[in-house]
């Protein structure tokens, strides 16, 4: 068959297109986004988070995969307003810096995305909250705002102060970031411990090479 032949057989067809279009991507583009969203201990009081904003972020949930389509993820919004109060002493954060009592006075975040499951937690169920928080949190991103995922906290003192109707399994935490983070490449068997030196939050991510088998 010659060369170009279905190409120009399309054109014979159809006809010829003026020019070529090229299609340009809308928006940040996911490395951009992946690179923008770390984890953020510390958030800017000034920025207020509404429930908007929030459910916002939320909807993401109505079109990521979901495992055996299942979509038992429930998730409670709390706000400045609504109770924020009342997650944030029951949370703990920077496990790996126990002697900078994170997060700082100050800086404490303000608003939450309680994530529940309506069944008992199964290794599917698993799969679908790492899909929804990560998700979620590059939304959040892509509204210029910051957020945690935070699986360190009570989750009974949280459930009793919520009111909630089902054992919370995770918790996200929205807000504008007040801290520099940065990462760096190491080895594998290199410590993955994050580390502060000068006010900079680093991180340190496995390089490609070693990742792959």
């Amino acid at each position: 068959m010659a060369d170009n032949y279905l190409e120009n057989r399309y054109d014979a067809v159809f006809g010829k297109p003026s020019k070529k279009v090229i299609l340009k991507p809308a928006g940040k583009s996911i490395d951009v986004l992946l690179r923008r969203n770390r984890s953020y201990r510390g958030y800017k009081k000034e920025q207020i988070i509404t429930e908007s904003q929030l459910k916002k972020i939320v909807e993401v949930n109505t079109c990521v995969p979901s495992a055996r389509n299942q979509q038992v993820l429930r998730f409670k919004l709390v706000t400045r307003d609504t109770g924020a109060e009342h997650v944030l002493k029951h949370i703990v954060l920077g496990g790996a810096l126990p002697e900078l009592h994170l997060p700082l006075e100050g800086t404490e975040p303000e608003a939450f995305i309680v994530v529940c499951s309506i069944v008992p937690e199964t290794r599917m169920v698993s799969i679908d909250m790492g899909i929804s928080v990560q998700s979620m949190l590059l939304k959040a991103t892509e509204m210029g705002l910051n957020g945690i995922i935070i699986g360190a906290f009570d989750k009974e003192a949280v459930k009793q102060a919520l009111h909630l109707p089902y054992d919370p399994s995770l918790i996200v935490a929205i807000g504008k970031g007040n801290e520099t983070i940065q990462c760096v490449p190491i080895h594998w068997q290199e410590s993955h411990n994050y580390y502060r030196q000068n006010n900079v939050h680093y991180v340190p991510k496995v390089i490609i090479d070693d990742l792959i088998l």
